[in-house]
């Protein structure tokens, strides 16, 4: 059966499961990924195999193994990835929220960017945070801070959510060194100097576009706080009417923030360094030293003991604390089971060889290089979720431009990639479900409030590159 096919049944059924069924996520993703594996057959397999570069062993054991050994083994791999920064996630957002942390830290940002500067505030520090670190992690620690920001000001919390998507998001497919640029950029030999300025100038134009998708869209469809399963909305107002004496220091609040930001970038440059082959020794001391520290699990794990200390120390009541903590691990349960199982969703479809199939229709069709590349990739993206895949396959399929007669810099080749990463994402994407289930959103509003804006986003990426290509090819 041909994977494209393959692809069309599994995404019907996740969509009747879910919309249709009303079936839990967790049910119909495993739903989904199981009948993609049964219509999977070895010679998928095989094709799959030969993309990733497989050795023949681990093809032959993939291929022998069990149905439910492969939903397992996806299962699990994917849980592996976020399962962690997760829970910790869960508790450091909680923690600030129950604690006042949050809400001290808004009222701070509040004073310094005036009431007509909180939306923009949000979407450049979101954009800023999320060059060196993955777009999921920001989006943890910054959802405390909308969710306290939208208790007073409710008719701009859809505007300051999809701010904080829209600045974080585009950062993690264009600028290095995140995976998936960072990969590209070496395969097709662009300096990561040119890698890194042009994607912060196809970015900022990005998160620009996407501000105005936001901006309308707030209106469109107003969305207000709500109860989820670590926090309700009586709570928040709660802690919302307290006395600045009341609430924890300024100081203190950033650091659950800020400091697994600086340990993972840290983590970054010592690497970068290192592997230049120019380090000196301390700085090579200091890289052993960050690649403990400055691993995202350990960084966050130092970040949640101090969230947890702030907690401990502003609650009256220490029975609550237990409690908290508790309520915070439940919630987080749920999404890493929702988000796992998407990762099974995800990874058979990827086993179907869907990017094999798509590079034997890229070939079969001539069209404008940049445009071209943006497609291939958008289709590779949609088809099994993950912008890192996408981009790893979509170079595979166009990495002999690089070395062809073009007009412009390869580095525009690089941009469209990385824009054309970002469509479509939805139910197979595992940043779908972590938004859904941590601001308490139904399946469609997510699609408003991140789908939709991640593809005004990706247009608009690929629009100012053809342009600029145009004005400034740099050849």
């Amino acid at each position: 059966m041909d994977p494209i096919l393959i692809i069309l049944i599994s995404t019907a059924v996740v969509l009747l499961c879910i919309i249709k069924l009303k079936l839990h996520p967790v049910i119909s993703l495993l739903l989904a990924g199981l009948v993609t594996a049964l219509l999977t057959s070895n010679e998928h397999i095989l094709a799959f195999a030969d993309l990733k570069g497989l050795s023949e062993a681990d093809t032959n054991e993939l291929i022998n193994m069990t149905l439910g050994k492969r939903i397992a083994n996806a299962f699990g791999n994917t849980s592996a990835k976020v399962g962690i920064l997760i829970a910790l996630a869960s508790i450091i957002g909680t923690s600030l929220m129950k604690s006042g942390g949050a809400e001290k830290i808004i009222r701070s940002i509040l004073k310094l960017a005036g009431k007509k500067g909180t939306s923009l505030a949000m979407l450049s520090g979101s954009f800023v945070l999320a060059i060196p670190v993955f777009f999921d992690t920001v989006f943890y620690l910054m959802i405390p801070l909308v969710k306290s920001i939208g208790i007073k000001k409710n008719k701009q919390f859809g505007l300051l959510l999809m701010s904080v998507i829209a600045g974080g998001v585009m950062a993690h497919s264009l600028i290095p060194p995140t995976p998936g640029p960072l990969f590209v950029a070496e395969e097709m030999g662009i300096d990561l100097g040119a890698m890194i300025i042009g994607g912060i100038v196809v970015g900022a134009i990005t998160v620009i576009a996407g501000y105005f998708y936001a901006v309308w869209a707030n209106k469109r469809w107003p969305l207000q706080v709500r109860d989820t399963e670590d926090i309700t909305v009586a709570e928040l107002e709660e802690i919302t009417v307290k006395s600045d004496k009341e609430l924890p220091g300024l100081f203190i609040s950033l650091i659950p923030i800020f400091l697994p930001l600086l340990l993972i970038t840290g983590n970054t440059i010592t690497s970068m360094e290192v592997k230049s082959g120019d380090a000196s020794s301390l700085t090579n001391q200091l890289n052993d030293i960050f690649k403990t520290i400055g691993d995202p699990n350990i960084a966050l794990l130092i970040s949640a003991l101090v969230s947890m200390w702030i907690l401990w120390s502003q609650l009256t009541d220490k029975s609550k604390f237990k409690k908290n903590i508790s309520e915070a691990l439940q919630s987080a349960g749920v999404i890493v089971l929702i988000t796992s199982a998407g990762g099974v969703f995800g990874q058979m479809m990827q086993q179907t060889g869907i990017g094999v199939r798509i590079g034997e229709l890229a070939s079969n069709y001539q069209m404008a290089v940049l445009p071209f590349a943006f497609i291939i990739t958008a289709a590779v993206r949609s088809a099994q979720g993950s912008a890192t895949v996408a981009m790893i396959t979509a170079i595979g399929v166009l990495s002999g431009l690089a070395n062809a007669e073009l007009a412009f810099h390869p580095v525009y080749l690089a941009l469209a990639i990385g824009c054309g990463s970002k469509i479509f994402a939805w139910m197979n994407d595992s940043a779908f479900w972590i938004i859904t289930k941590m601001v308490g959103l139904e399946v469609k509003e997510t699609v408003r409030y991140f789908s939709y804006l991640l593809m005004v986003m990706a247009i608009a990426g690929l629009i100012a590159i053809m342009i600029l290509s145009q004005i400034f090819p740099f050849v």
